[in-house]
């Protein structure tokens, strides 16, 4: 329902957004995005060095490597009658600016308290981050943290993930992205050639057309104690290399056989990846997949809402 607003003037002359009588008020959600660089190694001292070669690969590198983090933080609260605001965003990006002194620019593992015993994974440094945000409540209610550590993989921490993770277990989701070329020619063999016509128009031209797809995979669950992982991002990416990236790059998918007989929208193709992994992911569960068709259209599969920590 549209709800409906006036302003009114204070005593000390400061306009108030005062709410139509009957109108409740609604909680707003604010989301800041700030960068920080930083460098860490990932290394467990109770393995010897193949193991931690053999599970870490390059990330085991001595001297360790480095990310241009991006943090995105979202808090939530009723909006302020008298100026309009959640929060002050300057007094947020102060906050958050002044958290990330501690990290941005140093080694993770040698430069800050937090990773003496814990793996500086995306996962455990997200709950580090919302562990210091949570402490600060000025900046009103914390709804989620999310860092990505390049564009292409993002760890995430909400509330209900925390909650889910109180028995001293704690509880991440990861998300892995995964560009592919791909074309397609949308049409049904169930409907008639006019009716495929007038339903997926130029989509259902005499040639294929194609697209710069993108495949976000979110798998949930519990952070490793011995890796900092909530999954193994390399059995991961070879899964969803072979299941599907691998099948459908630089391929007309509407000719592949798992197409056969059905149309290859985002839809479907969003489906059969879903079907491909969700039982196969190598830790954690899958919770979401995302497919980009353009920039503009996706299309998720999320895990029954029972089954989902947030």
């Amino acid at each position: 329902m549209h709800r409906a607003g006036i302003l009114r003037r204070t005593a000390g002359g400061v306009p108030a957004l005062c709410l139509s009588e009957g109108s409740s008020v609604r909680e707003v959600q604010l989301t800041k995005r700030v960068e920080f660089a930083a460098a860490h190694r990932y290394h467990n001292d109770a393995w010897d060095a193949a193991r931690n070669r053999l599970v870490f690969g390059a990330c085991n590198n001595e001297h360790g490597h480095g990310h241009n983090y991006v943090l995105e933080v979202t808090v939530a609260g009723p909006v302020d009658e008298r100026n309009g605001m959640v929060v002050n965003l300057y007094d947020l990006k102060r906050v958050l600016l002044e958290v990330l002194e501690e990290f941005d620019h140093k080694h993770l593992n040698l430069d800050t308290p937090y990773f003496h015993q814990d793996i500086p994974t995306s996962e455990n440094l997200a709950h580090v981050l919302w562990r210091i945000l949570e402490r600060r409540p000025e900046i009103g209610r914390l709804q989620r943290v999310r860092l990505y550590e390049d564009e292409d993989l993002y760890a995430e921490v909400t509330p209900e993930l925390i909650l889910a993770g109180r028995a001293g277990r704690k509880q991440a989701s990861l998300t892995r992205r995964y560009p592919f070329t791909a074309a397609h020619c949308v049409r049904s063999a169930r409907l008639s050639e006019a009716h495929n016509r007038l339903l997926f128009g130029p989509c259902d031209g005499p040639e294929a057309h194609g697209h710069n797809y993108v495949l976000e995979v979110t798998v949930c669950g519990e952070v490793g104690r011995e890796t900092g992982m909530v999954t193994d991002i390399g059995a991961l990416d070879r899964l969803v290399r072979e299941t599907i990236v691998g099948l459908w790059d630089r391929r007309d998918v509407s000719r592949l056989p798992q197409f056969a007989g059905t149309a290859a929208t985002g839809e479907t193709l969003a489906h059969f990846a879903w079907e491909a992994l969700e039982k196969r992911v190598p830790a954690g569960t899958l919770e979401r997949i995302r497919l980009y068709e353009t920039q503009d259209t996706y299309y998720d599969v999320e895990a029954p809402s029972e089954r989902r920590a947030s």
